[in-house]
């Protein structure tokens, strides 16, 4: 009990580490395009809006980008741009 609570406490969330961002996105846009959508454009509609509706769930592709925070499928959308540049 000796805390001392005058100062910011530190708390780490590890995340899963199965969870490949780069997998997810891949397997969703296979799974948008096997249903004859344009997954480019469903993908920006999800990430715009947070709306998972955008997502088809044929191959579990909704409940496996859910899984995801936005933020981090944004940050691996760009990081791959820039390093592909």
């Amino acid at each position: 009990m000796g805390q001392n609570f005058q100062e910011t406490m530190r708390f780490n969330v590890e995340k899963d580490k199965a969870i490949n961002t780069r997998e997810v996105l891949q397997t969703v846009y296979e799974a948008l395009k096997q249903k004859g959508y344009n997954p480019v454009s469903q993908i920006v509609g999800y990430l715009l809006s947070g709306d998972p509706a955008y997502i088809t769930s044929f191959n579990n592709a909704r409940n496996l980008i859910r899984k995801l925070e936005r933020d981090e499928l944004l940050e691996e959308l760009l990081k791959y741009y820039i390093e592909e540049s």
